[in-house]
């Protein structure tokens, strides 16, 4: 099997260019990826590297590129979705950093990417969950579940995105660097607000203390230097304390990380004696299942999820469980 990319001829970096990583980290700010995309990129090009006996990337092409993603899938049995990612992160290398393209890459054994049904909760279970949740983390539980959005959509919501008088929340730079809309949950309106409020006072002391503005998206910092001290553009769920930015160092409020709600919803799952594995993606799994099973359109459904194709929103209906699989076992039939 073969991935195809034209051919161009390379240029080796000059002595006096920064070294490779300090590179794609560069390219990779540019482009405005998230640090965590950062991160990842930058530990695949390490162990590509490493791989091949720490020899410069500059000195290797498709056939180095083949070996290293058919070892990943037959050595390290590594999922399809983590093998792409090395791919993409390779890939990312050489054309914007290196500047040349790799071309044919020939006879890579792609790891098996296995079709699973979403698994879901029931409404009592979905519940269950949230009940064992408290304060902000129950807040951001049932707006996962009341809006479908995923855990990092609702972590970098902010102030500008929620609008109370029509019901509509945006999301800004879902997966694939979309824009979509959801609902607002009328449940949940008042204790939103009530939230949104109390961050004001927050965001009242920040000023009086001349705190850094909040991070803003596609360098627009730059262009509007005082926009990240707007109230508008303020986090919906900042963290208590102010850090420091990993990439400038800059004294600043960031959002919530996402380890604390995953480890609230997961101890909430076992509080509730769940057997299966509760997680805060589950939560949009169930959302777009129990919405099905009130009847909503599948292409409202796919809106809502922001999927790019409506067959991805057809794997709901394979987990509609409100009347069971429908058919009767042998074992019942008398």
């Amino acid at each position: 099997m073969g991935i195809n990319t034209a051919i161009t001829a390379f240029q080796p970096p000059t002595p006096l260019q920064p070294k490779l990583i300090e590179q794609l980290r560069n390219e990779l700010r540019l482009r405005h990826y998230s640090l965590k995309t950062e991160e990842s990129y930058v530990n695949w090009y390490k162990r590509y590297v490493h791989f091949h006996g720490v020899r410069h990337a500059a000195q290797m092409g498709a056939d180095e590129v083949g070996r290293y993603l058919t070892h990943l899938a037959v050595e390290r049995h590594v999922a399809a979705s983590t093998q792409n990612q090395a791919l993409n992160a390779i890939i990312f290398l050489y054309k914007h950093v290196l500047k040349t393209d790799v071309g044919l890459i020939q006879n890579i054994v792609r790891a098996k990417r296995p079709k699973r049904v979403p698994e879901t909760l029931s409404r009592e279970e979905v519940q269950q969950v949230l009940e064992g949740l408290t304060g902000t983390w129950r807040l951001m539980g049932r707006l996962l579940y009341g809006t479908g959005m995923r855990l990092m959509e609702c972590l970098r919501l902010r102030v500008k995105d929620v609008d109370f008088n029509r019901n509509i929340i945006t999301v800004r730079m879902g997966k694939g660097a979309k824009d979509r809309r959801t609902m607002l949950p009328n449940t949940l309106k008042d204790e939103l607000q009530a939230h949104v409020g109390r961050l004001k006072r927050l965001w009242d002391e920040d000023r009086r203390n001349r705190l850094a503005g909040v991070e803003m998206p596609d360098a627009l910092d730059v262009k509007y230097p005082n926009a990240g001290t707007e109230w508008a553009w303020q986090w919906v769920f900042p963290k208590r304390e102010p850090s420091h930015d990993p990439r400038s160092g800059i004294l600043r409020r960031h959002h919530v990380l996402e380890d604390g709600l995953q480890r609230a919803i997961k101890k909430a799952g076992v509080r509730a004696g769940l057997s299966k594995r509760v997680n805060c993606h589950i939560l949009r799994h169930s959302f777009a299942t129990h919405l099905l099973e009130n009847g909503s359109d599948i292409r409202t459904i796919q809106n809502l999820l922001g999927h790019a194709s409506v067959e991805t929103t057809m794997v709901y209906t394979h987990v509609m469980n409100e009347k069971g699989i429908g058919v009767r076992s042998p074992l019942d039939v008398r």
